[in-house]
């Protein structure tokens, strides 16, 4: 059985193939209004000629200043709706399911005048130093990543996926380095990110899988270790994630523990979180070698794989990892000749 080739399902996602495209910033808005132009059309359109399974568009924010920078993309207005529209729908022409990360730089927000943060730390003294949301502006970004999703869900998605690594504002959240909080949101890790699920699924439909991105892991001196996402982890598939998307990083610089940046490092952090809560996963991580990736589906847990800078050089990844697995990858009939 090739299992690269091999569908899946999940509530009312059907996907053609097991092969995400991981989400990755392009910084290529042009009017810096956070709505995709054609480079973004162009971009996603050629992956699901390509053959991708699900797509999951780049990190999207939930407002002006929840951006890495002024050319990331948004989804605060509806007037962003139709240009994502526009993509989703010509995806679909192709058999490929695509989504929309939501998301909120916090203190990673590089172009913010003044970053937020769920406390005033900055990533290292050299970066800006955020302020410290109030419990009201927590409660109020709640509400912009619900309406985010309900502009998602407008623009025709098939699933929704929430950042929640990479040390963006909801890792901040988790991550007791970041978090030194003495309200609510600093006596649960977990109590942001579970406001933030409740309020996006009551904007989705009941079949349409939620999927949560996670650090399983961070790197500087004193991170956390897999055990605290973990129970994290168990309070997000309560509130209802259905599929965990599973990296490890990002909050800062590394200290004495170095990510592993060899091929598959991570599969063994998403096998962890499967089996300590029995929940679907997405391995993600130097997996773009085909024969590694066929291998991490057939014996390691693991339900999805993801391609993230392998799909930058090649569009076509996914037809080419199932041809060299095995003999089941047909090109587009334009293609057919060559």
């Amino acid at each position: 059985m090739a299992h690269l080739h091999s569908p899946y399902t999940l509530k009312g996602l059907e996907l053609k193939n097991r092969i995400v495209m991981a989400p990755m910033c392009q910084y290529s808005v042009e009017a810096q209004d956070g709505i995709p132009n054609d480079w973004h059309f162009v971009h996603y359109v050629s992956r699901a000629v390509g053959g991708t399974g699900l797509i999951i568009m780049e990190m999207t924010d939930v407002e002006p200043d929840g951006r890495i920078s002024n050319r990331d993309l948004g989804l605060w207005s509806d007037e962003h709706i139709p240009a994502f529209e526009r993509i989703i729908s010509e995806v679909h022409k192709y058999g490929s399911k695509i989504g929309i990360q939501i998301a909120h730089a916090g203190r990673k927000a590089e172009d913010a005048e003044v970053p937020v943060a769920p406390s005033a730390i900055p990533v290292t003294p050299d970066w800006k130093t955020p302020k410290a949301l109030s419990t009201e502006e927590v409660e109020e970004l709640v509400s912009k990543f619900r309406d985010a999703a309900r502009r998602a869900v407008a623009a025709g998605v098939d699933t929704i996926e929430i950042h929640g690594a990479h040390g963006y504002l909801i890792h901040q959240f988790h991550s007791p380095l970041c978090n030194q909080r003495e309200d609510k949101y600093g006596q649960d890790y977990a109590a942001f990110g579970v406001e933030v699920i409740e309020a996006m699924k009551e904007e989705m439909p009941a079949d349409m899988p939620l999927i949560m991105r996670v650090s399983a892991m961070e790197y500087m001196d004193g991170g956390y270790e897999i055990d605290h996402i973990i129970e994290v982890c168990r309070k997000y598939k309560a509130a209802g994630v259905d599929l965990f998307h599973v990296s490890s990083g990002g909050e800062g610089p590394a200290g004495v523990r170095k990510p592993g940046n060899y091929p598959g490092y991570q599969v063994e952090m998403a096998r962890q979180i499967k089996q300590a809560i029995d929940v679907p996963v997405i391995a993600v991580g130097l997996l773009d070698e085909p024969k590694l990736a066929e291998a991490t589906l057939e014996d390691s847990e693991i339900d999805l794989i993801a391609i993230g800078r392998g799909m930058l050089r090649d569009p076509y990844w996914a037809l080419h990892a199932i041809q060299a697995t095995s003999d089941q990858g047909v090109p587009p009939k334009q293609y057919l000749r060559a």
